[in-house]
């Protein structure tokens, strides 16, 4: 018999069907055997009665045990009814029982765990229903960035992983050994590509996984993470990037709303607040003058929560822009703002209290960009394949990057990064843990 997805079989009331999946529960009531079955597209409640030719599997089968299960879709007693569940108004008359794999499991799938137990049994805990709803939510994330982007002419390429020279010269990079006793690195950020790329298609994306081997323990740092970035052409300055990436989290937000409303619920967060108006804005001088705190040249966590407040009661937003940071503290390609020395046409978008994206307005002429390099304290010739781009011609550009892990866990609550992230990198551990002891930054 085919194999009839659980989505479908409240269309197979009555009839014979065959389902595949790994059991979720098992309960013995009476004589009766319960059974929750799930699959990729839900779950269902099965049934072996006394007399069923079943009876003597079930009586071995146990929480997620393989199974492929023969039966009759009937219609639950009204009384037995649950409009809550999916499949709460049907149930599954099993009568035949093939185990395709047992199971030894550490715990109760879903049992309430410290982070460091839950990730040490990743290849289980990524079953639970709580990492299910967190990871097909950060599918539809990506998908609706993509979507989004595509919908407005812009071009998906693939960044490479490893690149040549000091990475861009930013943050610390992992070193790779490569051919011919040679040093690469693995990328920090697909910046100098994504502007190569506009060069050929005006309009470009792309969501790779970087590297940063920053010496950070907390819990917004990782050491692996996935950026989603974008970087266009002839714009006229910075609040250009800025609209593109707003359009952006309003659809990816209106997506998430759509599919996954119930998830929401289940973590007990409210859906991101969306002015009427605009993102609101501020220089950083603006926000430290705001916040009576010095000028310095970033933020502070604590200083973006206290933002993030200010946002949310002044323009009913969870999202706030900062911009205007100095010159000294961005990296090489950054346009400096010529009606404001020393700061740059440069922005942080916060999420919640938490940066979860940078970008701004970028350097396009070719002698320009190499003065910027050397007073870096870089050397133009490491930087001579990118650099080749301004030579031909490029208009004036920009973008942004965004964090994929970091928008996860601030939509959905979540106080640890590490808990949106499958398989985590970071000081502490490469799937298992490096060192147990290990303590980690506020």
């Amino acid at each position: 018999m085919e194999r009839t997805l659980i989505k479908n079989l409240s269309e197979n009331i009555g009839k014979a069907v065959s389902v595949s999946g790994w059991v979720s529960v098992r309960r013995d009531q009476g004589k009766l055997v319960f059974f929750e079955i799930r699959d990729r597209s839900g779950s269902v409640q099965g049934v072996v009665l006394p007399k069923s030719d079943a009876i003597e599997a079930a009586k071995g089968v146990r929480p997620e045990y393989v199974v492929s299960i023969s039966g009759q879709v009937n219609k639950r007693p009204e009384k037995n009814v649950n409009p809550n569940v999916q499949n709460g108004d049907i149930e599954l008359e099993i009568q035949e029982i093939e185990i395709l794999s047992k199971a030894e499991t550490p715990f109760e799938l879903g049992a309430e765990l410290n982070l460091d137990t839950y990730l040490d049994h990743l290849p289980y805990t990524v079953r639970s229903p709580r990492a299910r709803d967190i990871f097909a939510l950060q599918a539809t994330i990506i998908e609706a960035f993509r979507d989004s982007l595509r919908k407005r002419d812009f071009v998906e390429f693939q960044a490479p992983a490893i690149v040549g020279g000091d990475a861009e010269g930013g943050a610390a990079a992992f070193k790779v050994d490569y051919y011919y006793d040679q040093k690469a690195y693995l990328a920090t950020s697909p910046q100098l590509y994504k502007q190569i790329m506009v060069g050929a298609f005006e309009r470009v994306f792309t969501t790779p996984k970087i590297w940063r081997a920053e010496k950070h323990a907390t819990p917004r740092h990782l050491s692996e993470l996935t950026q989603m970035d974008f970087e266009m052409g002839f714009i006229k300055d910075h609040f250009d990037v800025m609209d593109a990436l707003e359009t952006t989290m309003r659809d990816v937000v209106a997506v998430v709303r759509h599919k996954h409303a119930d998830a929401l619920q289940r973590f007990n967060v409210e859906l991101p607040k969306l002015p009427n108006e605009k993102f609101p804005i501020l220089k950083l001088k603006e926000a430290q003058e705001l916040l009576g705190v010095p000028h310095e040249p970033d933020l502070e966590p604590e200083q973006e929560r206290l933002l993030h407040e200010w946002a949310l009661k002044e323009h009913d937003s969870d999202f706030v822009f900062v911009t205007h940071f100095p010159t000294s503290k961005r990296p090489f390609y950054t346009y400096e703002d010529p009606e404001d020395s020393g700061h740059t046409r440069y922005f942080d978008l916060l999420f919640r209290g938490l940066e979860i994206n940078s970008g701004g307005q970028r350097v396009h002429e070719h002698d320009v960009l190499v003065e910027r390099i050397r007073q870096k304290g870089l050397d133009p010739e490491k930087f001579a394949f990118y650099l080749q781009t301004f030579k031909v011609g490029m208009p004036p550009h920009g973008g942004c990057s965004t964090g994929l892990e970091r928008l996860t866990a601030r939509m959905l609550g979540l106080a640890n990064i590490r808990e949106a992230t499958l398989f985590p990198r970071d000081m502490t551990r490469i799937d298992a843990r490096l060192s147990e002891n290990t303590e980690e930054e506020t």
